[in-house]
C-alpha cells in the first residue's frame, strides 16, 4: 500500500524539496497558496515517476483545512507523515515598530494555523506515523526578528508539547533544525548575503529525511 505524506507549505523552499525527496516512496499531498509553485512541483514529481495531489489552500482557513483532512481520510484512511513548513515571514523591524497587519498574519499562520492543524491532522496519524516541524534555532530574541521570532518560537512550543504528550502513544513528533538555505525567505531576512556558503534545500531535505529514517 502506498504511503502518504502531507506537506503544508509545499510550493517552494524546503517544503518543495521535502516533497520531491519523499515522492520516491510516498503519495504527496501538497498544500500551498501558490498554484504555480504547486504545478511546478507536480511536474517534477510526475517526471520522476511519483504521484501528488495538489491542494491550493491557505493553512489559515480552518474550513478548507477541515475539508482537506476529511478528503484525506475518505481517500486514504489516514497519513503516514506530516511535514509542516508553512510560515509567514514578516519583514524585519524594530519591536517598537511592528506593523499590526504583519503581526496578525504572523500569529494566524505560524501559531493559530499550527494549533488548528495539529488538532485536525492528529486523528489521521497512527501510532507509527510521524509529524515533522522545523525549528529556526537562534531566531527568537534576535534584534528586528520580533514578529517572526516570537511566532516561530510559539509554533515550536506547540510542537514540543505535542511531542511530550505522544511519547508513549504516538505519533512520533520530530522537531528538526535545517541548515541555512538560499531560499526566498532567507533572502528577505538577509539581503545582499553571499549565498555561496548556504546549503541547497535539496541537500537539507536529504539530510533531514536521513535523520528521520534512522
Amino acid at each position: 500500500m502506498t504511503k502518504t505524506a502531507l506537506i503544508t507549505g509545499a510550493s517552494r523552499g524546503l517544503g518543495a524539496s521535502m516533497a520531491k525527496a519523499l515522492a520516491t516512496d510516498h503519495h504527496i499531498i501538497a498544500v500551498a497558496r501558490t498554484v504555480g509553485g504547486l504545478e511546478d512541483l507536480d511536474d517534477h514529481i510526475q517526471a520522476a515517476g511519483g504521484q501528488a495531489t495538489l491542494a491550493p489552500m491557505d493553512v489559515t482557513n480552518p474550513d478548507a483545512m477541515a475539508q482537506l483532512c476529511r478528503s484525506i481520510y475518505d481517500r486514504w484512511g489516514g497519513l503516514d507523515l506530516w511535514v509542516h513548513t508553512a510560515i509567514h515571514a514578516a519583514p524585519l523591524t524594530p519591536a517598537a515598530h511592528i506593523d499590526t497587519k504583519d503581526w496578525d498574519k504572523s500569529v494566524a499562520t505560524n501559531v493559530t494555523a499550527t494549533a488548528t492543524l495539529i488538532a485536525m491532522v492528529a486523528p489521521l496519524l497512527s501510532a507509527q506515523s510521524r509529524a515533522v516541524f522545523l525549528d529556526d534555532a537562534g531566531v527568537a530574541g534576535r534584534k528586528f526578528f520580533g514578529s517572526y521570532g516570537a511566532t516561530k518560537a510559539a509554533q515550536i512550543a506547540l510542537a514540543q508539547s505535542w511531542q511530550a504528550e505522544t511519547v508513549s502513544t504516538g505519533p512520533k513528533v520530530s522537531i528538526l533544525t535545517p541548515d541555512a538555505m538560499p531560499t526566498a525567505t532567507r533572502a528577505r531576512f538577509h539581503p545582499g548575503e553571499d549565498r555561496a556558503g548556504l546549503t541547497p534545500s535539496a541537500d537539507v531535505a536529504a539530510r533531514l529525511l536521513s535523520e528521520l529514517r534512522s
